[in-house]
């Protein structure tokens, strides 16, 4: 099987090294594939020589917005073979799912996008805005009450700032729980640690998957604890999210990517 694998190298992201975990992935792959990789805005030369397109670890499409869109429109028209697949609800099309969520009374932060409509979340200290299409913490900023108001918040999501405990991390291939990983210190994310969930941590991820419906994909589930237990939805994860595969222990890796590479085998 030929595999044209997507990413971007050079990204530089905050508390990550996307490149190195995405060696160490096509290291992998290599063993049992023909691999080739190149950026997205590159690729369309290759699509059609390659089995399978998996698309990984290339930042926010933001970066190379049309690009992407052109893409997905080949990925659709030309009917490309991709993992993840491109049916996903969730950041694959922005941030609205958050706001679908909350109005479906889903374990989420609750998310609105009007000024109007500030009092369902209640009084708090602190807001928080992100652009509705925005990826990797971009454009996310904190205000309070009075700063807020004072905002256009045009293509804006205004969610509470919680108070929790600490951020985890659900890692699924197609519907399989994987592993999990947290950051014990709140204040960095991406110190992660291996996370034992219970039954009920796993009902919750999994609630987020069966709404998302992606038959082929990885996903990661992004929530956090708040400070009375719950869990709640931070963000959905369902185009190329990062792995912290070299955070892993040893087995927990290998079983990943047994089970990564026997998926791929099958589309």
């Amino acid at each position: 099987m030929k595999i044209l694998y997507l990413t971007d190298l050079y990204y530089n992201a905050k508390g990550r090294d996307y490149y190195e975990e995405d060696l160490y992935i096509t290291g992998r792959l290599k063993e049992e594939f023909d691999i080739a990789l190149c950026h997205p805005i590159n690729s369309k030369s290759f699509e059609k020589e390659a089995d399978l397109i998996v698309f990984r670890n290339t930042g926010p499409v933001s970066g190379f917005r049309k690009t992407y869109d052109e893409f997905v429109e080949r990925v659709k028209t030309d009917n490309l073979k991709t993992f993840n697949e491109f049916t996903g609800k969730a950041d694959m099309q922005g941030k609205q799912y958050l706001l679908d969520l909350t109005a479906r009374d889903y374990p989420v932060i609750p998310t609105i996008d009007s000024i109007e409509n500030l009092k369902l979340l209640g009084d708090f200290e602190k807001y928080v805005i992100k652009p509705k299409d925005g990826a990797d913490s971009i454009g996310l900023e904190f205000l309070d009450k009075k700063e807020l108001l004072k905002r256009n918040l045009e293509n804006t999501l205004i969610q509470p700032a919680i108070d929790f405990e600490y951020e985890v991390s659900f890692y699924f291939i197609n519907n399989t729980l994987e592993y999990a990983l947290y950051a014990p210190d709140k204040e960095k994310r991406w110190e992660l640690e291996r996370y034992d969930f219970t039954r009920k941590d796993k009902e919750f991820a999994l609630k987020f998957i069966e709404w998302n419906h992606i038959e082929k994909g990885i996903q990661r589930v992004d929530a956090c604890r708040t400070r009375d237990g719950k869990l709640l939805l931070v963000e959905l994860e369902d185009l190329n999210p990062y792995l912290s595969l070299l955070e892993l222990d040893r087995k927990t890796r290998e079983r990943f990517m047994n089970d990564f590479m026997n998926v791929l085998k099958k589309i």
